[in-house]
């Protein structure tokens, strides 16, 4: 008896995966599919999100070594 009661519980809980997983995948397959195609979602669906794209105000140089540092090192 408490093999088929453990047998329906691990029956359940897939039942439950399952279900969950395709309510997750119901709401993200558009966006999956767009990527699975190369193209951006917010395109494929036909309308852009509100705001602007603006480029960054500064870029960080990148920093160069000094012999005394490597020395240091």
């Amino acid at each position: 008896m408490i093999a088929a009661l453990g047998t329906l519980a691990f029956l359940a809980t897939l039942w439950l995966l399952g279900a969950l997983g395709a309510a997750a995948f119901e709401e993200s397959g558009a966006k999956i599919e767009a990527a699975l195609k190369g193209r951006h979602a917010a395109l494929s669906s036909g309308h852009l999100p509100p705001g602007r794209i603006r480029p960054r105000a500064w870029q960080r140089q990148p920093m160069r070594e000094c012999v005394t540092w490597r020395d240091a090192a």
